[in-house]
């Protein structure tokens, strides 16, 4: 009941807001990494066919751990839940495993090129960033 209490800054608004979008953007490449059909495969070049082709099972379900657990800490944070924290968690696992594979297992950057790091380091700073916004808003008292 003092949770409702507790001014809520309009800058937590905007983050959440804000971080839900990249999330948002991060379900969108899921679906569209899973669901590429063989004609839109066979149109990329070939390294990148096989890139794509051998991505095991469990990459695919970090990925869904990733991107489904940082929309719902999104979503959670919206709604002033603390569980957030707990999603934020599991995305951020999924997000270092992901990128353990992409980078060190399927060596990206050998088919990429050197730039191919910036996007997944970018995408581990906002995945240790949310985990650690969510800490500071259930330590502000902003979640419940």
């Amino acid at each position: 009941m003092t949770n409702n209490l507790v001014r809520i800054p309009a800058w937590f608004w905007v983050v959440s807001v804000v971080a839900l979008l990249w999330n948002l953007m991060g379900v969108g490449s899921f679906f569209q990494h899973l669901f590429i059909s063989p004609e839109e495969l066979k149109l990329l070049p070939e390294n990148e066919q096989q890139l794509y082709t051998q991505f095991p099972m469990w990459t695919k379900i970090a990925f869904a751990l990733a991107v489904f657990g940082g929309f719902l800490g999104c979503v959670a944070l919206l709604f002033r839940k603390k569980w957030s924290v707990l999603l934020f968690q599991i995305s951020l696992i999924g997000v270092l495993v992901q990128m353990f594979h992409s980078l060190f297992i399927a060596k990206a950057t050998e088919v990429y090129g050197p730039g191919a790091v910036i996007m997944p380091i970018m995408v581990i700073v906002v995945a240790f960033a949310l985990v650690w916004f969510s800490r500071l808003a259930v330590k502000k008292g902003w979640l419940s």
